[in-house]
């Protein structure tokens, strides 16, 4: 079963060992954004998910949940 976004999201910060405050600071979006993908509220947009996919070291595919 292929993951959805916000649980690959929440995979990757537990993998990195950051929080949601972290991990808008380090990518230039307010917290309460962080947490709304997470709780799988919204998605991001592609100027967002790019730094997500820089960040994190994977592709924007491996995030959305196109490939493993």
């Amino acid at each position: 079963m292929e993951l959805r976004f916000s649980e690959k999201l929440e995979e990757l910060m537990i993998e990195k060992n950051i929080n949601t405050v972290e991990l808008a600071k380090a990518i230039g979006v307010n917290h309460t954004t962080i947490s709304r993908w997470k709780n799988n509220e919204i998605i991001p947009t592609i100027d967002k998910l790019i730094p997500l996919c820089d960040y994190f070291g994977v592709t924007a595919d491996y995030l959305i949940g196109l490939e493993d």
